[in-house]
């Protein structure tokens, strides 16, 4: 596929995006939070729910279009058919687009291992508060739940993401246990990001701490290559 066939994107594009994302967030939440919300309030969130889909929507049509790839787009850009189903995790897409800003410029002002931490905080906090609430919206009104408000909901997507699963809050429906499962997943894949990152960062600082020894080393293993073999 030529360069030129593939959907541009860069921050201009993400902005009303973003927004959009925003408002879906804010919307849904209000939905969810909110339990005496009047009837107009009600349309008026479903109305701007409705609007972040269809804007999500149309551009997933554009990128699909524009990319030349036909039927292989979806599989090769899951995140953005993600976004489609769920327009409040137009954060995550963010990272490719501040990826390429910074390489025309020069390059990223952090290090790798800071990226991948800092990218892991914010996909933590994006699923976290996103799971947390929808686990809230179909947990609370289910016999025998144990998450019956959004502060419980909040501590067990953190217990959840920290993968300690302390069991003293669960979900008891069908697809809470199903969000509670992918929550488990990103869970695993960023508490390995971040260790790996981590473990990056201090191979770096102590080999560039000490230089020398690696030198000692490196001299080391050339007098014994040098060495004349013994009878």
């Amino acid at each position: 596929m030529h360069e030129e066939n593939r959907p541009r994107s860069g921050p201009h594009r993400e902005a009303p995006l973003s927004l959009a994302a925003l408002v879906f967030l804010v919307a849904y939440s209000v939905r969810v939070l909110v339990r005496d919300l009047p009837d107009w309030g009600l349309d008026l969130c479903l109305a701007a729910i409705a609007l972040a889909w269809a804007i999500a929507a149309l551009d997933y049509a554009v990128r699909w279009r524009g990319s030349g790839d036909g039927r292989r787009f979806p599989r090769r850009h899951p995140l953005t058919a993600l976004i489609v189903v769920l327009p409040l995790l137009r954060p995550l897409a963010f990272v490719p687009v501040y990826e390429a800003v910074q390489r025309r410029r020069g390059g990223p002002s952090l290090s790798v291992p800071a990226r991948v931490i800092t990218y892991t905080g914010i996909a933590v906090l994006v699923l976290g508060y996103t799971c947390a609430l929808t686990v809230y919206a179909l947990e609370r009104d289910a016999p025998g739940a144990s998450i019956r408000s959004f502060g419980q909901a909040v501590w067990w997507a953190c217990a959840t993401l920290a993968t300690v699963g302390y069991g003293d809050a669960v979900p008891v429906t069908g697809w809470g246990r199903t969000v509670a499962v992918c929550l488990m997943a990103c869970g695993i894949a960023l508490l390995g990001a971040v260790t790996g990152a981590f473990s990056t960062w201090l191979l770096g600082v102590f080999g560039a701490r000490d230089p020398r020894a690696a030198r000692r080393d490196e001299d080391a293993v050339a007098r014994d290559a040098d060495r004349p073999p013994r009878d």
